[in-house]
Protein backbone atom coordinates (compact mmCIF):
# COMPACT_ATOMS: atom_id res chain seq x y z
CA UNK A 1 0.00 0.00 0.00
CA UNK A 2 1.67 3.56 -1.19
CA UNK A 3 1.81 6.14 1.22
CA UNK A 4 -0.34 9.05 0.83
CA UNK A 5 1.29 12.08 -0.30
CA UNK A 6 2.13 14.95 2.61
CA UNK A 7 3.40 18.45 2.77
CA UNK A 8 5.62 19.79 5.32
CA UNK A 9 5.54 23.32 6.16
CA UNK A 10 8.99 24.96 7.51
CA UNK A 11 9.01 27.13 10.11
CA UNK A 12 11.35 29.27 8.08
CA UNK A 13 8.55 29.68 5.77
CA UNK A 14 6.01 30.38 8.19
CA UNK A 15 7.93 31.67 11.25
CA UNK A 16 4.42 33.12 12.90
CA UNK A 17 2.55 29.66 12.41
CA UNK A 18 4.57 28.02 15.62
CA UNK A 19 2.78 30.97 17.75
CA UNK A 20 -0.13 31.18 16.46
CA UNK A 21 -1.14 27.54 16.97
CA UNK A 22 0.87 25.53 19.60
CA UNK A 23 1.31 21.64 18.66
CA UNK A 24 0.55 20.60 22.68
CA UNK A 25 -2.96 22.81 22.80
CA UNK A 26 -6.35 20.43 22.66
CA UNK A 27 -8.50 20.81 19.56
CA UNK A 28 -11.49 22.95 21.63
CA UNK A 29 -8.87 25.30 22.71
CA UNK A 30 -7.67 25.99 19.31
CA UNK A 31 -10.90 26.48 18.08
CA UNK A 32 -12.14 28.95 20.42
CA UNK A 33 -8.93 30.48 20.31
CA UNK A 34 -8.85 31.12 17.02
CA UNK A 35 -12.09 32.62 17.37
CA UNK A 36 -11.70 35.20 19.48
CA UNK A 37 -8.83 36.21 17.63
CA UNK A 38 -10.97 36.50 14.52
CA UNK A 39 -13.46 38.49 16.34
CA UNK A 40 -10.51 41.33 17.92
CA UNK A 41 -8.98 41.02 14.59
CA UNK A 42 -12.29 41.73 12.75
CA UNK A 43 -13.31 44.68 15.64
CA UNK A 44 -9.65 45.67 15.24
CA UNK A 45 -10.07 46.27 11.50
CA UNK A 46 -13.16 48.09 11.91
CA UNK A 47 -11.72 50.11 14.94
CA UNK A 48 -9.01 51.16 12.37
CA UNK A 49 -11.61 51.62 9.49
CA UNK A 50 -13.50 53.98 11.60
CA UNK A 51 -10.51 55.91 12.70
CA UNK A 52 -8.73 56.40 9.30
CA UNK A 53 -12.49 57.88 7.90
CA UNK A 54 -12.13 60.13 10.47
CA UNK A 55 -8.81 60.97 10.02
CA UNK A 56 -9.33 61.40 6.44
CA UNK A 57 -12.41 63.58 7.49
CA UNK A 58 -10.30 65.44 10.00
CA UNK A 59 -7.60 66.14 7.00
CA UNK A 60 -9.99 67.54 4.51
CA UNK A 61 -11.82 69.97 6.86
CA UNK A 62 -8.06 71.09 8.12
CA UNK A 63 -7.29 71.70 4.49
CA UNK A 64 -9.95 73.18 4.06
CA UNK A 65 -10.15 75.44 6.79
CA UNK A 66 -6.21 76.15 6.12
CA UNK A 67 -6.64 77.15 2.37
CA UNK A 68 -6.27 80.72 1.41
CA UNK A 69 -9.61 81.67 0.21
CA UNK A 70 -11.30 79.85 3.45
CA UNK A 71 -8.64 82.34 5.22
CA UNK A 72 -9.25 85.34 3.74
CA UNK A 73 -13.05 84.66 3.40
CA UNK A 74 -12.73 84.16 7.73
CA UNK A 75 -10.80 87.42 7.85
CA UNK A 76 -13.33 89.85 6.21
CA UNK A 77 -16.36 88.14 8.00
CA UNK A 78 -15.02 88.44 11.14
CA UNK A 79 -12.90 91.90 10.61
CA UNK A 80 -14.80 93.48 8.31
CA UNK A 81 -16.56 96.73 8.99
CA UNK A 82 -19.80 94.95 8.92
CA UNK A 83 -18.55 92.43 12.01
CA UNK A 84 -16.83 95.22 13.78
CA UNK A 85 -20.10 97.08 13.64
CA UNK A 86 -22.53 94.22 14.92
CA UNK A 87 -19.49 93.23 17.40
CA UNK A 88 -20.21 96.73 18.90
CA UNK A 89 -23.84 97.18 18.84
CA UNK A 90 -24.09 93.46 20.34
CA UNK A 91 -21.50 95.16 22.99
CA UNK A 92 -23.57 98.14 23.64
CA UNK A 93 -27.02 96.21 24.06
CA UNK A 94 -25.13 93.83 26.31
CA UNK A 95 -23.68 96.44 28.53
CA UNK A 96 -27.63 97.88 28.36
CA UNK A 97 -29.46 95.20 29.30
CA UNK A 98 -27.13 94.54 32.33
CA UNK A 99 -27.25 98.14 33.22
CA UNK A 100 -31.75 97.72 32.75
CA UNK A 101 -30.86 94.98 35.53
CA UNK A 102 -28.77 96.78 37.59
CA UNK A 103 -32.04 99.28 37.67
CA UNK A 104 -33.55 96.92 39.90
CA UNK A 105 -33.30 98.74 43.12
CA UNK A 106 -36.31 100.08 45.73
CA UNK A 107 -36.68 103.58 44.98
CA UNK A 108 -35.52 106.00 47.99
CA UNK A 109 -38.87 108.19 47.82
CA UNK A 110 -41.91 105.72 49.38
CA UNK A 111 -45.79 105.61 48.80
CA UNK A 112 -47.95 108.68 50.18
CA UNK A 113 -48.83 106.31 52.89
CA UNK A 114 -45.12 105.77 53.65
CA UNK A 115 -44.88 102.29 52.76
CA UNK A 116 -41.11 101.16 50.50
CA UNK A 117 -42.11 101.03 46.80
CA UNK A 118 -41.06 97.61 44.81
CA UNK A 119 -38.13 97.10 42.29
CA UNK A 120 -39.97 96.60 39.56
CA UNK A 121 -41.11 100.64 39.95
CA UNK A 122 -37.68 101.42 38.85
CA UNK A 123 -37.19 98.44 36.64
CA UNK A 124 -40.14 99.70 34.51
CA UNK A 125 -39.27 103.43 35.16
CA UNK A 126 -35.96 102.80 33.23
CA UNK A 127 -37.62 100.30 30.57
CA UNK A 128 -40.55 103.00 29.90
CA UNK A 129 -38.01 105.68 29.95
CA UNK A 130 -36.29 104.90 26.84
CA UNK A 131 -32.84 105.72 28.86
CA UNK A 132 -31.39 102.42 27.63
CA UNK A 133 -32.59 102.51 23.79
CA UNK A 134 -31.69 99.20 22.88
CA UNK A 135 -32.81 97.28 25.11
CA UNK A 136 -36.42 98.99 25.09
CA UNK A 137 -36.64 98.58 21.56
CA UNK A 138 -36.63 94.68 21.81
CA UNK A 139 -38.23 94.52 24.80
CA UNK A 140 -40.97 95.89 22.86
CA UNK A 141 -40.63 94.29 19.69
CA UNK A 142 -40.45 90.97 22.04
CA UNK A 143 -44.16 92.19 23.24
CA UNK A 144 -45.65 92.81 19.90
CA UNK A 145 -43.85 89.46 18.69
CA UNK A 146 -45.46 87.67 21.66
CA UNK A 147 -48.86 89.27 21.02
CA UNK A 148 -49.08 88.10 17.78
CA UNK A 149 -47.79 85.01 18.17
CA UNK A 150 -50.61 84.63 20.92
CA UNK A 151 -53.37 85.38 18.32
CA UNK A 152 -52.10 83.26 15.01
CA UNK A 153 -49.82 80.74 16.34
CA UNK A 154 -51.59 77.71 18.75
CA UNK A 155 -49.05 77.53 21.04
CA UNK A 156 -50.06 75.25 23.39
CA UNK A 157 -50.50 72.96 20.55
CA UNK A 158 -47.29 73.28 19.22
CA UNK A 159 -46.21 72.36 22.84
CA UNK A 160 -47.78 69.12 22.76
CA UNK A 161 -46.05 68.33 19.77
CA UNK A 162 -42.58 69.28 20.78
CA UNK A 163 -43.55 67.11 23.18
CA UNK A 164 -44.87 63.94 21.55
CA UNK A 165 -41.65 64.27 18.94
CA UNK A 166 -38.80 64.53 21.60
CA UNK A 167 -40.31 61.56 23.67
CA UNK A 168 -41.16 59.37 20.88
CA UNK A 169 -37.87 60.07 19.21
CA UNK A 170 -35.99 59.66 22.56
CA UNK A 171 -38.05 56.19 23.30
CA UNK A 172 -37.14 54.86 19.48
CA UNK A 173 -33.46 55.78 19.98
CA UNK A 174 -33.28 53.97 23.15
CA UNK A 175 -35.71 50.67 21.53
CA UNK A 176 -33.16 50.52 18.51
CA UNK A 177 -30.44 51.09 19.65
CA UNK A 178 -30.81 47.84 22.21
CA UNK A 179 -31.98 45.78 19.24
CA UNK A 180 -29.45 46.33 17.24
CA UNK A 181 -26.23 47.11 19.53
CA UNK A 182 -27.55 45.72 22.26
CA UNK A 183 -27.38 49.34 24.22
CA UNK A 184 -29.57 52.04 23.72
CA UNK A 185 -28.69 55.55 22.55
CA UNK A 186 -30.40 57.53 24.82
CA UNK A 187 -28.67 56.14 28.13
CA UNK A 188 -25.49 56.99 26.01
CA UNK A 189 -26.58 60.79 26.32
CA UNK A 190 -28.07 60.50 29.94
CA UNK A 191 -26.20 62.32 32.42
CA UNK A 192 -23.96 61.60 35.61
CA UNK A 193 -26.23 63.68 37.66
CA UNK A 194 -29.42 65.16 37.31
CA UNK A 195 -30.31 69.06 37.03
CA UNK A 196 -31.80 70.18 40.37
CA UNK A 197 -33.10 73.73 40.89
CA UNK A 198 -31.43 74.67 44.26
CA UNK A 199 -33.16 76.33 47.11
CA UNK A 200 -31.42 79.59 46.98
CA UNK A 201 -32.56 80.13 43.24
CA UNK A 202 -36.12 79.09 44.48
CA UNK A 203 -36.01 81.58 46.79
CA UNK A 204 -35.04 84.41 44.82
CA UNK A 205 -37.55 83.12 42.45
CA UNK A 206 -40.27 83.27 44.82
CA UNK A 207 -39.05 87.10 46.12
CA UNK A 208 -39.10 88.16 42.43
CA UNK A 209 -42.78 86.90 41.70
CA UNK A 210 -43.52 88.01 44.96
CA UNK A 211 -42.33 91.93 44.27
CA UNK A 212 -43.70 91.74 40.49
CA UNK A 213 -47.14 90.86 42.18
CA UNK A 214 -47.27 93.52 44.50
CA UNK A 215 -45.63 95.90 42.45
CA UNK A 216 -49.56 96.18 40.08
CA UNK A 217 -51.17 95.80 43.55
CA UNK A 218 -49.64 99.39 44.77
CA UNK A 219 -49.67 101.14 41.91
CA UNK A 220 -53.80 99.89 41.26
CA UNK A 221 -54.32 101.39 44.63
CA UNK A 222 -52.21 104.58 43.93
CA UNK A 223 -53.86 105.04 40.42
CA UNK A 224 -57.47 104.38 42.33
CA UNK A 225 -56.59 107.19 45.09
CA UNK A 226 -55.11 109.56 43.16
CA UNK A 227 -51.75 109.59 44.66
CA UNK A 228 -50.81 111.20 41.03
CA UNK A 229 -53.63 113.11 39.70
CA UNK A 230 -52.36 113.17 36.31
CA UNK A 231 -52.03 109.41 36.62
CA UNK A 232 -55.29 108.79 37.56
CA UNK A 233 -56.72 111.32 34.91
CA UNK A 234 -54.87 109.19 31.89
CA UNK A 235 -55.80 106.05 33.93
CA UNK A 236 -59.47 107.28 33.10
CA UNK A 237 -59.21 108.31 29.97
CA UNK A 238 -57.57 105.29 28.89
CA UNK A 239 -60.34 103.29 30.68
CA UNK A 240 -62.96 105.01 28.81
CA UNK A 241 -61.64 104.68 25.66
CA UNK A 242 -61.08 100.84 26.03
CA UNK A 243 -64.86 100.65 26.85
CA UNK A 244 -65.78 102.06 23.64
CA UNK A 245 -62.76 100.04 21.32
CA UNK A 246 -63.59 97.28 23.18
CA UNK A 247 -66.87 97.24 21.33
CA UNK A 248 -65.38 97.02 17.82
CA UNK A 249 -61.61 95.54 18.79
CA UNK A 250 -60.65 92.31 20.12
CA UNK A 251 -59.18 91.52 23.25
CA UNK A 252 -55.85 90.16 21.44
CA UNK A 253 -55.81 94.16 19.76
CA UNK A 254 -56.77 96.04 22.25
CA UNK A 255 -53.44 94.79 24.11
CA UNK A 256 -51.36 95.67 21.17
CA UNK A 257 -52.60 98.98 21.54
CA UNK A 258 -51.96 99.12 25.37
CA UNK A 259 -48.49 97.82 24.65
CA UNK A 260 -48.19 100.79 21.74
CA UNK A 261 -49.36 103.43 23.73
CA UNK A 262 -46.86 102.51 26.85
CA UNK A 263 -43.94 102.14 25.31
CA UNK A 264 -44.14 105.06 22.67
CA UNK A 265 -46.30 107.62 24.27
CA UNK A 266 -42.90 108.13 26.67
CA UNK A 267 -41.16 108.18 23.90
CA UNK A 268 -42.86 110.78 22.30
CA UNK A 269 -42.76 113.01 25.52
CA UNK A 270 -39.03 112.52 25.36
CA UNK A 271 -38.62 113.63 22.05
CA UNK A 272 -41.00 116.64 22.25
CA UNK A 273 -40.43 117.75 25.80
CA UNK A 274 -40.01 121.16 25.21
CA UNK A 275 -42.63 121.76 23.08
CA UNK A 276 -45.36 119.18 25.05
CA UNK A 277 -43.99 120.84 28.71
CA UNK A 278 -44.63 124.44 27.06
CA UNK A 279 -48.56 123.41 25.71
CA UNK A 280 -48.95 121.68 29.35
CA UNK A 281 -47.94 125.06 31.34
CA UNK A 282 -50.15 127.08 29.22
CA UNK A 283 -53.26 124.63 29.64
CA UNK A 284 -52.72 124.82 33.00
CA UNK A 285 -53.00 128.37 33.22
CA UNK A 286 -55.49 128.41 31.42
CA UNK A 287 -57.73 126.21 33.35
CA UNK A 288 -55.77 128.36 36.61
CA UNK A 289 -57.40 131.09 35.50
CA UNK A 290 -60.35 129.80 34.57
CA UNK A 291 -60.91 128.24 37.75
CA UNK A 292 -60.40 131.54 39.51
CA UNK A 293 -62.51 133.48 37.56
CA UNK A 294 -65.11 130.74 38.18
CA UNK A 295 -64.76 130.89 41.69
CA UNK A 296 -64.96 134.74 41.68
CA UNK A 297 -68.06 134.54 39.45
CA UNK A 298 -69.48 132.18 42.35
CA UNK A 299 -68.19 133.78 45.46
CA UNK A 300 -69.77 137.18 43.88
CA UNK A 301 -73.43 135.11 43.57
CA UNK A 302 -72.60 133.57 46.47
CA UNK A 303 -72.37 136.87 48.49
CA UNK A 304 -75.23 138.48 46.46
CA UNK A 305 -77.47 135.77 47.28
CA UNK A 306 -77.10 135.74 51.15
CA UNK A 307 -77.46 139.62 50.90
CA UNK A 308 -80.71 139.14 49.52
CA UNK A 309 -81.48 136.83 51.57
CA UNK A 310 -80.36 138.33 54.74
CA UNK A 311 -82.58 140.88 52.96
CA UNK A 312 -86.00 139.15 52.95
CA UNK A 313 -84.99 137.62 56.75
CA UNK A 314 -85.30 140.97 58.22
CA UNK A 315 -88.24 142.04 55.81
CA UNK A 316 -90.39 139.03 56.84
CA UNK A 317 -88.83 139.36 60.43
CA UNK A 318 -90.21 142.47 60.81
CA UNK A 319 -93.65 141.81 59.07
CA UNK A 320 -93.92 138.93 61.68
CA UNK A 321 -93.08 141.37 64.17
CA UNK A 322 -96.15 143.52 63.31
CA UNK A 323 -98.72 140.54 63.22
CA UNK A 324 -97.07 139.63 66.52
CA UNK A 325 -98.08 142.66 67.80
CA UNK A 326 -101.32 143.24 66.21
CA UNK A 327 -102.67 139.60 67.22
CA UNK A 328 -101.49 140.88 70.80
CA UNK A 329 -102.92 144.17 71.04
CA UNK A 330 -106.65 142.81 70.19
CA UNK A 331 -106.25 140.12 73.17
CA UNK A 332 -105.84 142.31 75.87
CA UNK A 333 -108.77 144.06 77.86
CA UNK A 334 -108.51 148.69 78.18
CA UNK A 335 -106.48 149.52 81.15
CA UNK A 336 -108.57 150.05 84.18
CA UNK A 337 -107.81 153.55 86.52
CA UNK A 338 -108.30 153.93 90.07
CA UNK A 339 -110.69 156.37 89.81
CA UNK A 340 -113.63 154.41 88.19
CA UNK A 341 -113.69 152.95 91.80
CA UNK A 342 -115.68 154.39 94.56
CA UNK A 343 -113.61 155.05 97.85
CA UNK A 344 -113.77 152.32 100.49
CA UNK A 345 -115.37 153.43 103.90
CA UNK A 346 -113.16 154.43 107.10
CA UNK A 347 -115.77 153.53 110.11
CA UNK A 348 -117.01 150.29 111.38
CA UNK A 349 -120.66 149.28 109.35
CA UNK A 350 -121.81 147.23 112.71
CA UNK A 351 -121.75 150.35 114.67
CA UNK A 352 -123.31 152.26 112.31
CA UNK A 353 -126.43 149.80 111.30
CA UNK A 354 -126.95 149.43 114.81
CA UNK A 355 -127.89 152.62 115.41
CA UNK A 356 -130.52 153.06 112.45
CA UNK A 357 -132.03 149.75 113.62
CA UNK A 358 -131.69 148.90 117.47
CA UNK A 359 -132.10 145.57 118.16
CA UNK A 360 -135.06 143.80 120.11
CA UNK A 361 -135.44 142.42 123.51
CA UNK A 362 -136.78 138.83 123.42
CA UNK A 363 -139.62 137.89 125.69
CA UNK A 364 -139.27 136.07 128.29
CA UNK A 365 -140.90 133.02 129.26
Amino acid sequence: MSEAPHLELRNTDMPDLGSLAPTNAPIADNYTNGKSSRQSNGGANLEGAKNSMLDSARSAMDSVSNHPTTQSFKDTVNNGPLAQNVKAEGAKTRGEFADLANARTTPDQPAATGQPLTHYHSLFYRLLSWKNPRATAIAFAASVIFIFAARYLNVIRYIFKGLWVVLGSTAAAEIAGKATMGRGLTSQFRPRKYFTIPKASLERLTDDVEQFINFFVIESQRILFAENVYTTTAAFFASLISYFLIKFVPLWGLALIATTVAYLAPLIYIKNQEVIDAQLEKGYHLFSQQATQLKDLASQHTGNAAKTVQGYTKEYTSKAQDTINSYRGRSTSPEVKKEDFPAAPKHDLDSEKDAVHPPTAEPAF
